[in-house]
């Protein structure tokens, strides 16, 4: 048992580093003028390519079940790889990298929320205030804890909108557990990146013809590369099997080494400073993280 739970350990942690490498590497197509929409569009379409050999005799097997199970996985594909991605890459190009890791190691304890909204798993009074002390952290990061942007309704809109990628990937991770599956993790991820996709695809060609184009030079390969192998494949596999192993809130705590790990690069990459309002929002965060696993981690010991 103890084996099977270092190997999550592994895999988790694993996941976490190289979603944080994506919130880097998101950034960095934002200098390159590379459409987030788009971006996302052809992630998930090399993606669905590679997985394709390995899953297609089990897609055409379990074909009754993943039919009639469409609508739970529209909603997965839609949160996980619709919009999470999507708004994530769209959102680096108004918003720092700091800014935005931080708002996401919110998720912990939103995939809490959102299980117990929708009777997935119970709350406690720990998990409720942890959630008010997550989200006015959240809050102090979107207002740079400045009264004159409060009043004046003067935000960032990458900083909003990357509140929306935070709930949606809560809703996914909460939604994950909600079920046992006849069909195998990897067979599961093309499920989700299929019905995804489908929604995406609407999206790219209204940004295309908006004439948010792709250069087809080595920046946008070298992005496309790394978001397809390490955060498009890698760590969502990684994620669904560390779940599956200690379960969502466990597997949650993971996410708070992505701002660890997204900061130091965040600093040394693109020279971004660590503000005041960044420090006064993660006391928050950390808090309201730390209270709301205080039960679940009394239980694991």
């Amino acid at each position: 048992m103890q084996t099977k739970n270092n190997l999550a350990y592994l895999l988790l942690i694993l996941a976490s580093l190289f979603w944080s490498g994506n919130f880097i590497v998101g950034k960095a197509a934002s200098t390159f003028e590379i459409p987030p929409f788009s971006l996302n569009f052809y992630r998930w379409l090399f993606a669905w390519l590679i997985l394709l050999p390995f899953t297609y005799k089990e897609l055409i097997n379990k074909k009754n079940y993943i039919l009639n199970n469409k609508v739970f996985f529209i909603i997965l594909g839609i949160t996980s790889i619709t919009i999470f991605n999507s708004i994530v890459y769209y959102s680096l190009n108004f918003t720092q990298v700091i800014s935005g890791v931080l708002m996401i190691s919110t998720i912990p304890v939103m995939i809490m929320f959102i299980s117990s909204l929708l009777n997935i798993e119970k709350t406690n009074i720990f998990q409720i205030i942890g959630v008010v002390l997550s989200l006015t952290g959240v809050v102090f990061i979107i207002t740079k804890a400045d009264l004159e942007l409060i009043k004046n309704l003067d935000f960032n809109k990458g900083d909003l909108t990357m509140v929306i990628a935070m709930l949606s990937w809560a809703t996914y991770s909460a939604l994950l557990k909600k079920k046992k599956y006849e069909i195998s993790q990897i067979t599961l991820l093309q499920v989700v990146i299929t019905f995804g996709f489908i929604f995406l695809i609407p999206i790219y060609f209204i940004e295309m013809n908006m004439g948010y184009l792709i250069k087809l030079e080595k920046p946008f390969y070298l992005t496309l590369a790394y978001v397809v192998i390490f955060p498009g494949l890698a760590s969502f596999f990684f994620w669904i099997k560390g779940i599956a192993i200690i379960g969502a809130n466990r597997a949650g705590v993971f996410l708070h080494l992505m701002p660890i790990f997204g900061a130091i690069m965040a600093m040394i990459i693109f020279d971004e400073k660590f503000m005041f309002y960044h420090f006064l929002g993660a006391i928050f965060i950390i808090a309201g993280i730390t209270l709301s696993n205080k039960k679940t981690i009394n239980n694991v010991q």
